[in-house]
C-alpha cells in the first residue's frame, strides 16, 4: 500500500455514517448485506446510504455484487488489513509486535488513562 491509496481510504472513513456502516459490514463479514438491511439497520435514509456506499466502494474498502434486484455489500478485509499492515509497519523501529505488547501491558494497568497519559505513551 502506498500513501495515496492510504490516504484515500482514510478520507473515504472520515464520515461517521461511513464509519458506521464499514463497521456493521466487518461485523457481518463474510456474508455482507444487502442495502435495504443496512438501511433498516442504520436508520439511513436510502438515498443518504447510496451515496455514502458509492464513495466508498469507489475508495475499494466495500465491494458490491448484484443479487436480483438487490446489491449486496461487503467490507473488503484485505484493503483493511493492509490499512494497518501500512500503518503500524514502523511502529517500534520496525518491530510492531513490541508496541502492541506495551500496549496491551498499559491497557490492563490503568483501565481509565488520562489523555496525557495516553499521549505519554505513544511518544
Amino acid at each position: 500500500m502506498d500513501k495515496q491509496l492510504a490516504t484515500t481510504l482514510f478520507e473515504s472513513l472520515a464520515s461517521g455514517v461511513r464509519l458506521d456502516v464499514f463497521r456493521l459490514l466487518v461485523k457481518r463479514a463474510p456474508t455482507g448485506l444487502v442495502a435495504g438491511e443496512i438501511s433498516s439497520l442504520l436508520a439511513l435514509p436510502p438515498t443518504n446510504l447510496s451515496f455514502h456506499l458509492k464513495a466508498m466502494t469507489h475508495a475499494g474498502l466495500v465491494s458490491v455484487t448484484q443479487e436480483g434486484r438487490y446489491q449486496r455489500y461487503r467490507a473488503n478485509l484485505a484493503v483493511m488489513q493492509d490499512l494497518i499492515v501500512y500503518m503500524t509497519a514502523e511502529c517500534c523501529a520496525g518491530h510492531p509486535e513490541q508496541c502492541f505488547e506495551s500496549q496491551s501491558t498499559a491497557v490492563l494497568s490503568d483501565t481509565n488513562p488520562s489523555p496525557s497519559d495516553q499521549i505519554d505513551s505513544y511518544l
